[in-house]
C-alpha cells in the first residue's frame, strides 16, 4: 500500500504516461523569491494550458506553506474549488509570511489526479 504522498505527481515523480502530462498539469507558481516579513504580497497559481470541460478539467487548487522552524507543517493557506467551463485554473492570493519557507501547491485534475509544485520564499526584516 502506498502512502498518500506517493500518489501526488510532480515533474520529478511522473512515471510512465504521466511524463506526458507534466507541462499541462504541474501548477506554475508566480511569487517573489524574497519578501518582507509580515508584509502582504501576491501569489499567482495557474495550470495549463488545460481543457476545461465537464469531462476533463482542473477541479481544485490548494496552497500550503511549510514555515522554517515550525514544529508542525504545513499550514493550509487556501483551497479553491473550480467548476468546469465557468472558472479557469488561474488563482491569485495575497499572503503574509513571518518566516522563510516553502509554498506548496497541489492541484486536482478529474482525469489525471493530483499534481504538486513548490517554491521557496525567503523573508527579510
Amino acid at each position: 500500500m502506498k502512502s498518500f504522498g506517493e500518489l501526488i505527481y510532480s515533474p520529478e515523480r511522473a512515471p510512465g504516461e504521466a511524463i506526458t502530462k507534466v507541462e499541462t498539469h504541474t501548477p506554475k507558481i508566480e511569487a517573489p523569491e524574497t519578501v518582507k516579513a509580515n508584509e502582504a504580497f501576491e501569489v499567482r497559481v495557474l495550470v495549463g494550458p488545460h481543457p476545461n470541460t465537464v469531462e476533463h478539467s482542473i477541479r481544485r487548487i490548494e496552497l500550503y506553506f511549510s514555515e522554517e522552524g515550525r514544529p508542525f507543517n504545513p499550514i493550509r493557506l487556501a483551497t479553491v474549488e473550480l467548476e468546469p467551463f465557468y472558472s479557469e485554473p488561474d488563482v491569485r492570493l495575497k499572503i503574509k509570511l513571518k518566516k522563510s519557507g516553502v509554498i506548496y501547491v497541489v492541484e486536482y485534475c478529474n482525469i489525471h489526479g493530483l499534481w504538486e509544485a513548490r517554491k521557496e520564499i525567503k523573508t527579510t526584516e
